[in-house]
C-alpha cells in the first residue's frame, strides 16, 4: 500500500470542516425525526439501489456501510457481519431500533480507527457530501484486504441541476454538495491506493411508475445514448494489487476424453509451480483407452499429488467441476488435454494471479498468430464475435470466451459456486459458469494471450454448429442475468 502523508491543518480549515459536519448532522437528524415526509420522493429511488447492491454482493459477506442512514442498504444484502457508520446519532438510534441484528456506530467516515477487514465497502449516496472524499477513502482502504470490493454510488453531476430545482421547490431538503465525475472518483480511488474495476451509470427513472421504471432502469439506461441520463454511477473498485503470500499449491485441472495418445507428452510437460503442483485428471466416456493410459502414465511417474477421477456426468463442465471438488490447492488452474495451449504457458498464468494483477486469468488464442489448422476459419469468426458480444455484456475485456485455460483462487471459486443457482445449470463448457461468476462479483478479469497450436492426436469435441447455438444461448442468459438486471 502506498504511503499518505497528511498535511498540517490550520484553524479555519479545522472550523470549516467542524461546521460541514454539524451542518450534515442537523440535516439527518431532521431526517431521522420525520422520515415519512423524506421518503415519499425517494422510495423507489432506495428499493432500486437495494435491488442493484443484493445483485453485485452475493450473501453472507463481511460488509461495511459508510454513512449507512437507518441501515436498510446494510440489510437489505444479507452480511454474515454487518457494520454500519453514520455521523448523525439519531439517524444510528433509528438504525439500531430497525434491524438489531446488526451493528451500528456513531463516527465520522473520515476519521475512523482501523481495526478489522471488511469484504465489502459501501459508500451509496456519500461522497457527494463529504468534506474530504480522499480522505475518508484512505479510511476504507486500511479497512481493507487484498480481496476487498468498494461499491460506491453517487449522483451524477447530470442532475445536479434538477436536484437544485427539487430543493427550491421543497421536494428535497437543501444541503451542500459535491458532483463529482466518474473520472473525478477514479482518481481519487487511485490516490487512495484502489483500483476501479468497472463502472455503470443506473436509474434513469427515479419514480414508481407501472412498466415505464423498468423499461427505463433495467433497459434503456444500459444502452448508449440514454446511459447519459443516468442519476447515480457506480464505481466498484478493489485495492491495487499485491502479491499474494506464501505461495501456495497449484491444482491443474484436466479434463480428458479420448485423448489416450496425448497423456505421455501432458505428463512430461506439466510444470511445477508455486509450493508444488497437483494434477487433477477426470476420464470422460471415452471410446478410446484413455483411462488406462492415465493409469499407465501414473504408475510409470510416481509423480506426486496425482489424482485420477472417471466422470459419471456428461460434459467438461461436469468434469471440470468434478476436478474443482476434489482439488486441495489454493489456486486452480484448467488446462485441455488436447495440449493446443502449451503447459509451459502455465506458469505465466500463476504469475498474473500470483501478483495480484488479475484475480480471473484468462487465456486467450486470438491475439498471436495460430498455427495452420489450429481453428477452423467460421470457429475463428465466431470467437471474434462472441469475445465483442461477452466484453459488452459482462463490462469487462473478454477478448476469448472458449479458451481452456482458465486460473482463479479457490476462495473465488467457493464463492462462485456457492451462487452458482443465480444462472443455473445450463453451461456444458465450464468456461461461463467461471466467466459469468467473475464478472458478477466483480473478480479483477485479465486477458493473457496465448499462442494456440494445432491438435496433434485425436478430433476435437467441439461441434460448431450445435455449439454455436449454445453460445448463442449464453448470451441471452448473460442478457437477462447481468446485463439488464
Amino acid at each position: 500500500m502506498a504511503e499518505t502523508f497528511a498535511a498540517p491543518k490550520t484553524v479555519d480549515f479545522i472550523a470549516e470542516r467542524a461546521e460541514h459536519t454539524r451542518e450534515r448532522i442537523r440535516y439527518w437528524s431532521r431526517q431521522a425525526a420525520q422520515p415519512e415526509r423524506w421518503a415519499r420522493t425517494r422510495r423507489y429511488y432506495r428499493q432500486r439501489l437495494a435491488e442493484l447492491y443484493r445483485f453485485l454482493i452475493p450473501p453472507g459477506l463481511r460488509v461495511l456501510e459508510l454513512g449507512c442512514g437507518p441501515g436498510s442498504l446494510l440489510h437489505a444484502v444479507r452480511p454474515s457481519r454487518g457494520l454500519g457508520i453514520d455521523v448523525c446519532p439519531a439517524m444510528v438510534d433509528r438504525a439500531r431500533s430497525l434491524h438489531p441484528g446488526l451493528e451500528f456506530r456513531v463516527a465520522d467516515a473520515h476519521d475512523l480507527e482501523p481495526g478489522e477487514t471488511f469484504d465489502v465497502i459501501i459508500c451509496s449516496d456519500l461522497v457527494n457530501e463529504l468534506w474530504d472524499v480522499q480522505q475518508v477513502l484512505e479510511q476504507a482502504r486500511k479497512l481493507s484486504h487484498s480481496g476487498t470490493r468498494v461499491i460506491i454510488n453517487n449522483y451524477s453531476r447530470l442532475w445536479e441541476i434538477p436536484r437544485r430545482i427539487a430543493d427550491s421547490l421543497g421536494l428535497e431538503q437543501p444541503r451542500s454538495q459535491n458532483w463529482l465525475t466518474v473520472e473525478d472518483l477514479s482518481n481519487l480511488l487511485f490516490l487512495a491506493d484502489f483500483e476501479v474495476i468497472r463502472t455503470t451509470p443506473e436509474i434513469m427513472w427515479p419514480l414508481r411508475t407501472p412498466l415505464w421504471d423498468r423499461l427505463c432502469n433495467r433497459y434503456l439506461v444500459r444502452l448508449w445514448p440514454f446511459r447519459l441520463l443516468g442519476i447515480t454511477n457506480f464505481v466498484i473498485a478493489r485495492p491495487s494489487a499485491q502479491p499474494v503470500e506464501p505461495e501456495p499449491i497449484v491444482s491443474v485441472i484436466v479434463a480428458a476424453r479420448n485423448e489416450a495418445g496425448n497423456m505421455p507428452r501432458l505428463f512430461d510437460r506439466i510444470p511445477e509451480m508455486g509450493a508444488g503442483t497437483e494434477l487433477i485428471l477426470v476420464e470422460g466416456h471415452s471410446s478410446d483407452n484413455t483411462y488406462e493410459a492415465i493409469e499407465q502414465e501414473m504408475r510409470i511417474r510416481q509423480r506426486p499429488r496425482t489424482k485420477l477421477f472417471r466422470q459419471t456426468g456428461k460434459g467438461k463442465g461436469d468434469a471440470v467441476r468434478l476436478g474443482f471438488a476434489n482439488a486441495t490447492g489454493g489456486v486452480l488452474m484448467i488446462l485441455d488435454a488436447d495440449l493446443t495451449v502449451p503447459p509451459e504457458d502455465l506458469p505465466r498464468f500463476y504469475q498474473a494471479w500470483r501478483s495480484g494483477q488479475g484475480e480471473f486469468v484468462n487465456g486467450v488464442r486470438l491475439v498471436y498468430p495460430m498455427q495452420d489448422g489450429a481453428m477452423r476459419f467460421f470457429n475463428l469468426i465466431a470467437n471474434k464475435f462472441f469475445s465483442l458480444a461477452f466484453s459488452w455484456l459482462l463490462g469487462q475485456s473478454i477478448k476469448d470466451t472458449l479458451c481452456g485455460t482458465k486460473v482463479l483462487s479457490r476462495s473465488d471459486y467457493e464463492m462462485i459456486a456457492a451462487n452458482r443457482a443465480y444462472f443455473g445449470e445450463i453451461d456444458p463448457f465450464g468456461d461461463f459458469d467461471l466467466i459469468f461468476g467473475a464478472a458478477k462479483y466483480n473478480l479483477r478479469i485479465v486477458d493473457l494471450p496465448i499462442r494456440y497450436r494445432e491438435r496433434t492426436y485425436g478430433e476435437t469435441n467441439i461441434r460448431r454448429w450445435s455449439h454455436g447455438v449454445l453460445l448463442l444461448k449464453m448470451v441471452v442468459l448473460a442478457m437477462r442475468r447481468i446485463k439488464f438486471v
